[in-house]
């Protein structure tokens, strides 16, 4: 599986995230949500993945997604679910989404930790969806990038995050194969720059 070379984005030379783009998202968010791209470069220049965080046991809400999901909170975004209805004459249908881990402004942000990587397939339908419905300008995903797979063998952790899981190169093709529609996507996949011993 061939995936592109990660962008530089200017105002965000980060060696901690591969930066990837589709249909100018990165432009959008900069010009049309100063506010929301201020709020995603200050959490993620900020964010480090903890040794503790990631050698930790399952179930739930991991702890590098919780860490992300309060700072962003800390700064008015929310989860987010959308109530959508389908009308066709005097009946009319519900058809609701499926919840936004983040969500500002037009500006929607999943982090897919260790979900399997299904999960993106759901991200990707609900980014087109709520674009075609103009309820979002842009979609942004957090994941992990493949430098971070060592790190992971040497802790003896690499089941847990095995190839099935989240990744970035799980996610481009399917972003390249129209998944996300016509929704202007940004990807940042967590290298091992960001990882720490504590």
């Amino acid at each position: 599986m061939i995936v592109p070379d990660p962008i530089q984005i200017d105002d965000f030379p980060d060696p901690r995230f591969d930066v990837y783009e589709w249909r100018h998202a990165s432009a959008i968010l900069r010009t049309d949500f100063p506010s929301e791209w201020s709020d995603l470069c200050e959490v993620l220049g900020r964010f480090r993945v903890l040794r503790s965080q990631v050698v930790v046991g399952g179930g739930g809400k991991s702890k590098v997604a919780q860490t992300l999901d309060r700072e962003f909170k800390l700064r008015g975004w929310v989860e987010k679910q959308f109530r959508t209805q389908i009308r066709v004459d005097e009946s009319s249908y519900d058809s609701p989404t499926h919840k936004v881990d983040c969500f500002k402004n037009r500006v929607a942000l999943e982090l897919e930790w260790s979900n399997k990587d299904p999960f993106f397939d759901r991200d990707l339908n609900n980014f087109r969806l709520l674009f075609d419905l103009r309820a979002v300008s842009v979609g942004i995903i957090i994941t992990k990038a493949a430098s971070l797979r060592p790190i992971f063998e040497e802790l003896g952790i690499w089941e847990k995050y095995g190839t099935s899981t989240t990744w970035v190169s799980k996610l481009i093709p399917r972003i390249e194969g129209g998944g996300g529609g016509g929704c202007p996507i940004l990807v940042f996949g967590i290298t091992r720059d960001a990882f720490i011993e504590d």
